[in-house]
């Protein structure tokens, strides 16, 4: 008998749903896709030459992503524009006429992440 749910599952002689031979069967389609994964992945794919930016919406601002390619495997030059170094840059205009206590809220108002503004 062959049941066709999930998968081409066979019923042995004992009753049990995974047969000895389809266990053997699985294996050699699983080996076969991995090690096509593990090709693609390790050659990677050419990408033609040329640069690309794509902007997405982040919850503090937009973040973007600069991409350089010679039409290699891998990118020649890859750099991230994060959003937190250019809200930064309104700290200024937040504090002028205010006390330097004030400074330390209005920071906290941008909630900036240091990781990306040291870039």
């Amino acid at each position: 008998k062959k049941i066709a749910w999930p998968a081409q599952l066979s019923i042995g002689s004992d009753g049990q749903g995974n047969s000895t031979e389809h266990i053997k069967h699985i294996m050699s389609e699983s080996m076969e896709s991995l090690i096509h994964h593990f090709k693609l992945v390790t050659e990677g794919f050419t990408v033609p030459a040329g640069q690309a930016y794509v902007a997405v919406e982040s919850p503090r601002g937009e973040l973007g992503a600069h991409v350089v390619s010679s039409g290699g495997t891998r990118p020649y030059r890859v750099h991230f524009r994060d959003p937190s170094f250019n809200n930064l840059q309104a700290t200024a205009a937040m504090s002028e006429g205010s006390m330097v206590a004030d400074v330390i809220a209005a920071v906290a108002s941008i909630d900036p992440v240091m990781g990306g503004v040291d870039r």
